[in-house]
């Protein structure tokens, strides 16, 4: 009797050694079980698709004069320098375009339209009783962008194709009466940069400057009675400075994890 009880107390010993080991080889769970976080995911700016904007701000034309011929007679520009005039004022307009990102490289095309009011005047220094006047009515850009995106801040450098409406005419210097007038449309080149902030899903403000290359192009004066007068060779370099607000058609935020 005393061996089978002795021999069954040691078999429950050795099973409640056994169950302890293995309790003691699984692993401990603490508190009720909860899933895995989902990814943080942030909010990013997004600058691709349309955009449509206004623009204001001023700018100034430098326009220097060389005497081609007067009459019909020819005569060396390079003696008869007439001088530069540099005429400042306002610009008003407005632009299209369309922006892809990629990462935060941003590329995009533009087309902008403004008017302006440029004018300068110079007394003529070959003919001191003559001045000199220029005026930029008005200018359009074609142009391509590169720039980088900082989330809702933009920078970017632009380039491509430019043209000016320009008036220049001669009057007396001490009387102001017209002597002569010129109107032309002339194309070239174009250079900027700019700084752009997105405030609002959809809403941009941004600052910019560009430069216009004109080189230069003879121009054939017509006297008041319509009779040509004298040819000049202006050469011609704007500069504009812009403030710009701008609408993009789309989402304005986009997702990355």
């Amino acid at each position: 009797m005393m061996k089978t009880l002795f021999g069954a107390t040691v078999g429950l010993g050795a099973i409640a050694a056994a169950t302890s080991a293995f309790a003691a080889d699984l692993p401990v769970r603490k508190g009720p079980y909860t899933k895995a976080p989902p990814a943080v995911v942030a909010t990013v700016y997004d600058w691709s698709g349309f955009y449509i904007g206004a623009n204001a701000g001023g700018g100034s034309s430098r326009d220097c004069w060389n005497l081609v011929s007067v009459g019909g007679v020819a005569v060396n520009p390079a003696a008869n320098r007439e001088g530069c005039s540099g005429g400042g004022g306002a610009a008003v307009g407005g632009q299209v375009g369309f922006r892809y990102q990629t990462a935060n490289w941003v590329f995009g095309v533009e087309a902008q339209g403004d008017w302006a009011n440029f004018k300068g005047t110079n007394r003529n220094l070959i003919l001191p009783n003559v001045s000199d006047r220029s005026r930029t009515n008005g200018f359009g850009l074609f142009t391509g962008q590169v720039g980088y995106a900082f989330d809702n801040i933009l920078g970017y450098v632009k380039g491509g194709a430019a043209v000016v409406g320009d008036r220049y005419d001669t009057f007396t210097t001490g009387t102001n009466v017209m002597l002569d007038r010129a109107n032309t449309t002339r194309w070239g080149a174009t250079i900027g940069a700019g700084l752009e902030y997105g405030f609002a899903p959809n809403w941009s403000v941004g600052v910019e400057y560009d430069h216009i290359f004109l080189g230069n192009k003879n121009l054939n004066f017509v006297a008041a009675a319509g009779q040509p007068a004298m040819t000049h060779r202006i050469k011609q370099d704007v500069d504009i400075g812009l403030v710009r607000l701008n609408y993009k058609f789309g989402p304005g935020f986009g997702m990355m994890h």
